[in-house]
């Protein structure tokens, strides 16, 4: 089985979501143990939570925290989930690579991938990998 995850896991040293995609982790994915351990994680939300080794639950200005990581030395910047945080960083373009894996499973109804845009957004295609009917695209921000 072709494993896509590791090589991109290994070159983020920084994972930030939203509050929803945390308790999905928690909860649903992985209740048993916090999969992303090699890396900080930043969890936005306005309820008052206890930090943990491996993460900081922050509220305040996201794009302004995304800005002060890129400043420092490190690996890439993992946006693993929420449409609210991805929405802001497109709007403010901090980011620069999509990675989107399309499955193959209709829904009625889900969380958005992403939520309302005001602006089109350009890509390019720089890559793409098909393995057990998932696509798994790669693009960077025009």
């Amino acid at each position: 089985m072709l494993d896509t995850y590791t090589p991109f896991f290994a070159s983020v040293d920084t994972v930030i979501m939203g509050k929803r995609t945390y308790d999905q982790i928690v909860t649903e994915l992985s209740p048993e143990r916090w999969p992303y351990t090699e890396a900080e994680t930043y969890v936005f939300t306005h309820e008052l939570m206890v930090a943990t080794e491996n993460i900081k639950f922050v509220s305040g200005n996201l794009c302004q925290l995304v800005n002060d990581l890129r400043q420092g030395a490190g690996k890439n910047i993992w946006i693993c989930g929420g449409a609210n945080v991805v929405n802001q960083l497109i709007r403010a373009n901090l980011i620069d690579i999509f990675h989107i894996a399309t499955i193959p499973t209709i829904l009625g109804s889900g969380i958005k991938l992403f939520g309302e845009i005001e602006s089109i957004q350009n890509l390019r295609l720089i890559d793409t990998t098909i393995y057990n009917g998932i696509i798994e695209a790669v693009y960077e921000r025009r």
